[in-house]
């Protein structure tokens, strides 16, 4: 028996909860996955999963040998990594999903920096803006801004990001530039579908004030775009924000009050430690944006 295999089987079954979704995400026929518990259970002579024709769930054994698999597994991943860093030799496919700003302003740069290195990776990435199932939707790395990233997720902080209030220079000279948070309440503030208030902080207080305006959209490109274009004011990350303020396409308001920072995170499964080409990745983006991106003073 190719315990290693086995265990990874087990593993997959275990966080999908299921035999059939288990042997999609391993390429592998459901006979040969449920062959490789069986296989594991044998070995260990302890039953590790109860199951019906409904639900797979552990046993009390079973939560103890996924955390020592879990454990193996990712030593094992560990000893992959070690030796392809001497060997630079990486292949293989990753599943990565990151939200529709961050994938077209910065993330596609570092994908196409790592394929160049290692030209035999294929990344499949999902751009959106909703928080993807990992284990459904079969995704190695998510790209997420929280404060709290999900606890049953392993993650690993990359950066943070200030956000700034912007507007077009002709926006303001028609409308005039609020001087308070309040004053945005009487401007056409463009913002994401997922807000409705705006933070900020100043002297130590936090403030919040809700905003609205004539559009509203899921992708801050757009919004970027029809604050360029004069009809409103909008609040954007500074890795976007910066270039453009530099440029004199937008200018930035409200310079006394600090947006709170996103904090970014890497997350995935234990289970992802299986592919080398996942650790390799995040350490090649954590290294990428080692630098937190500031509200620049232009």
């Amino acid at each position: 028996m190719d315990r290693l295999t086995a265990m990874r089987s087990f593993v997959e079954v275990a966080n999908c909860a299921s035999f059939t979704q288990a042997a999609e995400h391993l390429d592998m026929s459901r006979l040969q996955v449920s062959r490789h518990v069986q296989e594991i259970e044998a070995w260990l002579k302890q039953r590790l999963l109860h199951r019906t024709t409904r639900k797979v769930s552990l046993t009390a054994a079973g939560e103890i040998a996924l955390q020592r698999c879990e454990k193996i597994l990712h030593e094992t991943a560990e000893l992959e990594v070690t030796a392809l860093n001497q060997t630079d030799d990486l292949s293989g496919t990753i599943r990565i999903a990151a939200p529709i700003g961050l994938t077209q302003n910065m993330l596609l740069d570092v994908v196409e920096q790592f394929t160049e290195r290692h030209p035999n990776i294929m990344v499949e990435l999902f751009a959106s803006d909703r928080f993807t199932q990992l284990v459904d939707e079969r995704i190695d790395i998510a790209l997420r801004y929280t404060d709290q990233p999900d606890e049953n997720l392993i993650a690993r902080k990359l950066m943070e990001i200030d956000s700034v209030v912007c507007a077009s220079a002709a926006y303001i000279d028609k409308h005039g530039e609020p001087k308070t948070i309040e004053e945005l309440r009487q401007h056409n503030c463009f913002r994401h579908l997922s807000v409705t208030k705006w933070d900020f902080v100043k002297d130590n207080q936090h403030y919040s004030v809700e905003v609205s305006g004539t559009i509203k959209a899921n992708d801050v490109e757009v919004l970027t775009r029809a604050a360029q274009h004069g009809k409103g004011i909008v609040r954007l990350p500074c890795d976007l924000a910066n270039p453009l303020i530099a440029d004199g396409k937008l200018q930035k308001v409200l310079g006394g009050f600090v947006s709170p920072s996103s904090i970014l995170w890497a997350v995935y499964l234990s289970r992802s430690y299986q592919l080398p080409v996942v650790r390799q990745f995040i350490d090649f983006a954590a290294e990428a944006w080692s630098s937190d991106i500031k509200s620049e003073d232009v």
